[in-house]
């Protein structure tokens, strides 16, 4: 008893540091205005003592108790300066800027750099931007965009592609987290079925990028960058109904396993009210039955830096034609209808390691793409498998030059029953990259860059890249 009886006699005093301790401090969080989202890594400084700090995972930050009626300064990167003393309720709100020229941008580079030095340029739209239009698909949403435009190759069964300034589909690549996950067969896949809540932002280069992404981006480029696991919202819900009976739903969850971080998105898409307003007899709109489960894992290395690995399934039957179609005359003459069954595996790694304190970054992905059609009686079934890695680093030479040497691989596997196709297509496309950007002064900035690829059916390909930016005064450039 006696040691009891010591304890709690000095149990009062050795509270009182942590108790004063937390007297002298409030913890206030950031979070985005329009999402609720927290803000990561938002500066918040008092001037007049001197005094600064960076928001952490959850938007939160620990300041004296003393500055609760200083003047505090908020700053981030894509959102407008707040200034102001601290909310009763301890959290601050601050608007998103997406016209901001010192957004982060990494689909012109390879790397983190911002949108101001960037001298390639490149259009930002978040997640918000996508939420403003009840789209049931990202691909369907980017019809808002000017200069890209999703054009539907079926009137029947309502598939297609996307056109950059005129471009023909195949010369547009679309990534997610900048690996090439689409190709030919899947032109259409690649942009439905994302959930809205991992979507972080869609980077779109309007314009060549064929030293970095390959000959398929002649066109242009569209980059699907996903939220970050160590920010993303702890869980996200979207629903909604159209008076046409169109039904879709997203569901994102954030959760820690261990040391890692994982972010899990569903989308749910159902439409089945066939209609005919022309008077026809066929549908004006194909019918759509998706689900698409995506999965990222993030793990923090020694590096500071992360390695993640994403997966994401999608299922579809979509069906289009005279309107007493049924599955049961699907590959028949009794009634025409167009109906496609698709289902699609994807894989994506990233990987990044030091060599002598030079940092590399490994990209693996892959994918199965099997595809069942039925246009009338005539049959189409087609499987697509493509593998593809590489290995890049950037130097800096100096503050004003730095180069980005990279070498990829790609295998594509393609089989159909069409007599185009008389036996399998096995594709190796090898290829070594280079690009540096030199800033002369605080004005200009020159690109250039040079890649060499060896296609197993059209053998070399070369492809170069010269870009120059004049900035006369910030916030204008040429």
């Amino acid at each position: 008893m006696k040691p009891l009886f010591i304890f709690l006699r000095w149990l009062p005093w050795l509270c009182t540091p942590a108790l004063l301790s937390a007297q002298n401090q409030l913890t206030v969080s950031v979070l985005d205005a329009t999402s609720k989202e927290p803000v990561v890594g938002a500066t918040l400084s008092a001037k007049m003592q001197h005094w600064g700090a960076v928001t952490d995972s959850a938007g939160a930050i620990i300041i004296p108790a003393d500055f609760k009626e200083a003047q505090i300064h908020v700053h981030c990167i894509g959102y407008r300066p707040w200034a102001g003393a601290i909310p009763p309720a301890r959290v601050i709100l601050i608007e998103p800027d997406e016209s901001l020229l010192g957004t982060v941008v990494v689909t012109a580079t390879m790397k983190e750099v911002s949108k101001d030095v960037s001298p390639i340029p490149v259009e930002i739209y978040t997640h918000r931007f996508f939420q403003k239009s009840a789209s049931p698909s990202i691909f369907e949403a980017l019809v808002a965009v000017n200069g890209v435009k999703p054009q539907l190759n079926c009137n029947v069964c309502n598939t297609g592609d996307i056109h950059i300034n005129g471009m023909e589909g195949p010369y547009t690549m679309v990534t997610i987290d900048g690996m090439p996950l689409v190709g030919g067969l899947a032109s259409v896949y690649g942009l439905s079925g994302i959930p809205n809540g991992i979507v972080d932002r869609i980077e779109i280069i309007k314009g060549p990028a064929g030293v970095l992404f390959g000959s398929e981006a002649v066109g242009g480029v569209v980059n699907i960058i996903t939220k970050n696991t160590q920010s993303a919202p702890r869980l996200f819900a979207d629903v909604y109904m159209a008076s046409n009976q169109e039904f879709n739903t997203e569901l994102a969850y954030n959760s820690r396993i261990g040391k890692a971080r994982n972010l899990t998105g569903v989308n749910y898409f159902n439409y089945q009210n066939p209609q005919d307003i022309n008077g026809d007899n066929f549908t004006d709109v194909a019918l759509q039955h998706r689900i698409s489960i995506f999965n990222k894992t993030a793990v923090a290395l020694k590096n500071q830096q992360f390695a993640t690995l994403g997966w994401r399934y999608i299922y579809e039957d979509r069906w289009g034609g005279e309107l007493q179609w049924s599955p049961q005359w699907r590959g028949t003459d009794s009634i025409y209808g167009e109906s496609i069954y698709t289902k699609r595996f994807e894989l994506i790694a990233k990987l990044p390691f030091n060599i002598r304190k030079q940092l590399f970054q490994l990209d693996l992905s892959g994918n199965l793409h099997h595809q069942n059609s039925a246009y009338g009686t005539t049959l189409f079934l087609g499987n697509q498998h493509i593998t593809f890695g590489q290995l890049s680093t950037t130097i800096n030479h100096n503050e004003q030059v730095e180069t980005l040497i990279g070498a990829a691989v790609r295998y594509t596997f393609y089989n159909d029953n069409t007599p185009a196709t008389t036996s399998v297509s096995r594709t190796w496309l090898p290829g070594v990259f280079l690009q540096s950007m030199f800033r002369l002064n605080n004005r200009n900035t020159l690109l250039g860059g040079l890649r060499y690829d060896y296609n197993s059916i059209h053998r070399h390909i070369l492809t170069p890249r010269v870009s120059w930016k004049w900035s006369p005064e910030p916030g204008h450039a040429l």
